[in-house]
């Protein structure tokens, strides 16, 4: 669900002791629409993430590791000049609005002390962070919304900042019984209880909503004749003193053990087929729920075009590769073509030119059956004979080279899915990077306009994570790291790991010269499983052996090994352990 109003005066209220009276450190602007603040309080250091994406607008601290742009964006040079060093005041959120508002006070030109605000609207598709002087004036905001966007509400540097408009509803944690009742008493009968709260309450999620519905008549879609006036009013007063209290707690509703949806409180509406869990935290839940889609979506918007480009060459792999099977399946019926021409020249002296078709007897039958030959009824028997001799040795040549080039775009075909695999697992932008100079250099890819002298390519290294019991563990990031990996730094003790298959990275376990534990086994087959095409799977076969027993054969594209004397593993994939493994440097 979006983070409602409730729900965002939760995080507010969580995140409140972190970020009050912290200094800010460092901002990043990681993507469009997100903002990181580091910051370094009396609890340490913590960044406090602000999005102001229209799917999923929010505000939390996060641990996620966030890839930032080699070039920061003017909005987020603009915050670095305005509130670098600043101390953040307080944190507020104005009632049941999905908004919020940070006061800072930082140094203006003059070395004074004024206030700032940075103030999120976390309302959908009209989400935005604005930056507010000492004035109240706008400095610059994400988006900035002129007349022709909208009439009633600009928000534009120079203007005065307003808040957005209401809406025309209560808010539901002031409201009195006697208002309620009187407007519960117009309601029709046959409205739905979660129709009614959405229509005149502000703050209230549809699927609070519904919840509440359910509790009281055992159906989401419950209406007011099902129950009385009395007991509906009972349970919304009951609500809103819950919500007040403030011990509001983080809930995660899952299906088939993937996350689907958050909140504030249990939710009982889908019975067996969802089930809740409580999370540690407001904060920790939300990385859970869209740490590992917005990492894929951010991936998905700056790899688009290689993944347009490596998908077109797949496809046409794929594509020449069928009419080269097909065109070798002819070719092997090259002896029929044989035989006609040998038939037709044995039998000249009963043709004549303006034949369709010869029928005669087939020598070379044991029953010497009768044949029909299709002629070309313009060309002489002669040169009937000699188109089916012609084609016949065309045929010997054309299974030959095919077979040859059928093998290189086997290997081409699956050299691609196998780089398509890298950028989907794809984390930061330099790894793209990496992978459009790997099909650059292979000659997949046209090379872009000469670099200006001087500057490195991108290089990047492996990821690197951590066993439970404390072994090191490398994963490929591409196909040339994983040669690396694998045949460069990996030392023949270590353990190799790869999906049995399918395509994914080389994963090495370092062994130490030591006899590695059954766990840290099990963890490396996982990770190898994680960032493969099996992520989504279950009981994913993969296989490991010593690194001796791994060969790279000559002249093979990057990536491409043989091994032997293996074992397989069966393991189900887990983001949650990659990222409790996983080693930030």
């Amino acid at each position: 669900m979006p983070l409602d109003a409730v729900c965002l005066r939760a995080v507010v209220q969580e995140l409140e002791p972190s970020v009050v009276n912290a200094r800010v450190d460092k901002i990043y602007q990681p993507a469009r629409d997100e903002i990181i603040l580091a910051l370094r309080g009396r609890e340490g250091a913590v960044k406090l993430l602000l999005t102001a994406n229209p799917a999923h607008p929010r505000l939390q601290l996060t641990g996620v590791f966030r890839d930032n742009p080699a070039t920061p964006p003017m909005f987020c040079m603009l915050l670095r000049k305005h509130l670098s060093g600043a101390r953040i005041v307080s944190v507020t959120q104005p009632p049941m609005e999905r908004v919020v508002d940070l006061e800072l006070e930082a140094l203006d030109e003059l070395g004074v002390r004024a206030p700032r605000h940075l103030i999120l609207e976390a309302m959908g598709r009209r989400a935005n962070l604005i930056l507010t002087g000492p004035d109240g004036r706008v400095v610059d905001c994400l988006r900035r919304v002129d007349a022709e966007m909208n009439q009633e509400r600009q928000v534009l540097p120079g203007l005065f900042y307003h808040l957005p408009p209401t809406q025309e509803k209560r808010d539901p944690l002031t409201v009195e019984r006697a208002d309620f009742d009187a407007l519960l008493e117009h309601a029709p009968e046959e409205q739905k209880l979660a129709d009614f709260l959405l229509d005149h309450f502000a703050g209230l999620s549809p699927l609070i909503c519904r919840e509440l519905a359910y509790r009281l008549t055992g159906d989401v879609d419950g209406r007011r004749f099902e129950t009385t006036d009395a007991e509906f009013a009972d349970l919304f007063f009951r609500w809103m003193d819950f919500i007040r209290q403030g011990g509001l707690k983080p809930w995660l509703l899952l299906k088939d053990d993937k996350p689907k949806d958050f909140t504030y409180c249990p939710i009982t509406q889908y019975g067996a087929a969802m089930t809740v869990r409580q999370e540690e935290c407001f904060s920790a839940m939300l990385d859970g729920f869209y740490g590992e889609r917005e990492t894929a979506e951010r991936i998905r918007q700056r790899g688009s075009d290689l993944i347009k480009a490596v998908t077109n060459l797949r496809n046409r792999a794929a594509r020449k590769l069928e009419n080269q099977r097909k065109e070798l399946a002819e070719a092997e019926d090259r002896e029929l073509l044989r035989l006609r021409g040998e038939l037709i020249t044995a039998n000249l002296y009963a043709m004549q030119k303006g034949m369709r078709e010869l029928v005669c007897q087939n020598y070379y039958a044991p029953d010497c059956a009768e044949v029909k030959i299709p002629l070309d009824p313009l060309l002489t028997p002669q040169q009937n004979a000699a188109g089916y001799y012609k084609r016949y040795n065309k045929a010997k040549t054309a299974e030959k080279i095919l077979t040859e080039q059928i093998a290189k775009g086997e290997t081409d075909l699956d050299y691609l899915d196998s780089v398509l695999t890298c950028i989907h697992c794809a984390e930061e932008e330099r790894d793209l990077i990496e992978i459009r100079q790997e099909l650059e250099d292979n000659g997949y890819l046209r090379a872009k306009k000469a670099a200006k002298k001087g500057m490195k390519r991108a290089k990047s290294k492996p990821m690197e994570f951590r066993s439970t019991a404390g072994l090191r563990i490398s994963v490929g990031r591409n196909n040339v790291q994983n040669d690396l990996l694998t045949t460069k730094m990996a030392g023949r003790s270590d353990i190799w790991f790869h999906t049995k298959e399918i395509h994914g990275s080389h994963v090495i376990l370092w062994t130490e010269g030591e006899e590695p534990d059954l766990r840290s086994l099990t963890e490396a087959a996982q990770l190898a499983a994680w960032f493969s095409q099996g992520k989504e799977d279950k009981n994913v076969p993969v296989d490991y052996t010593p690194v001796r027993y791994v060969k790279k054969p000559a002249g093979a594209k990057p990536g491409k090994v043989i091994y032997t004397t293996y074992s397989t593993a069966y393991v189900t994939p887990e983001r949650e352990l990659a990222e409790k493994l996983r080693v930030r440097k």
